[in-house]
Order: C-alpha cells, then structure tokens, then sequence
C-alpha cells in the first residue's frame, strides 16, 4: 500500500512538471530574424569646410566657420556665473525656504536681464 502510494505520488508529480508547456527548457535557440532598413542617401556637406553651391557658376565656395561669436562666449559665461550663484543660493541653509527660493527667482530674472542686455549690447555694436 505504502509503494503505490510512492508511485502514484511520483507519477502526479512528474505528469505535473510535463505539463508545463515550455517552462521546464532553459535553453534559447536562435531565430534567424530579417531586418529591412530603408536608407535615403542624403548628402549633407561639412560644416567649416566650405562647400560648393549649385546657385553661383562656377560654384563657388560658400565658407562657414566652426567656433562660436563673441556673443555666444559672453551668454555662456552669464549663464555659468549666475549657476554658480543660484547653486551657492539654493544651497545656503541659513536662510529661509522661502527666502532661498525667493532670491533663485530673483537671481533667474537677473541672468535673464544680464543675457538680454549682452545681446542688445552686442547688436547695437555690431
């Protein structure tokens, strides 16, 4: 009695591993799998090295030049001055929450007020 209970156990068992429809392979095969890319051949000229026009004979070269103006420097220096600030400001834990977060909006307002007076600075002088 004893053994076909032992049996009868392990066949449940077993019939239930079996029917576990592919859990019981670990083992991935690979797929052979088709990609379709669609390629547009686009020609698009370097930046600083200049490039020919077809709207000018005898095409001449039409030239860029990499590197920024004098204006995009002086923003960029704005902007890392007044960082430096807000980060200095929102970070100063002896004053208030409300007062840090007054004096980042003020310090925002003057970045922008700095930013638009160098570009108005610079158009006028240009």
């Amino acid at each position: 009695m004893k053994r076909l209970l032992i049996i009868l156990v392990s066949m449940a068992v077993s019939i239930g591993a079996s029917s576990q429809h592919g859990k019981t392979s670990y083992i991935k095969y690979p797929r052979p799998r088709s990609h379709v890319v669609i390629v547009r051949p686009v020609y698009y000229p370097p930046y600083y090295y200049g490039y020919y026009t077809p709207l000018y004979y005898p095409f001449r070269p039409v030239y860029r030049y990499p590197g920024e103006t004098r204006l995009e420097i002086k923003i960029d220096s704005i902007r890392n001055d007044y960082r430096d600030k807000i980060w200095s400001a929102r970070h100063d834990k002896s004053l208030s929450r409300s007062q840090r977060k007054e004096t980042i909006h003020q310090l925002k307002h003057d970045r922008d007020l700095a930013i638009n007076q160098a570009e108005a600075g610079y158009y006028k002088n240009s």
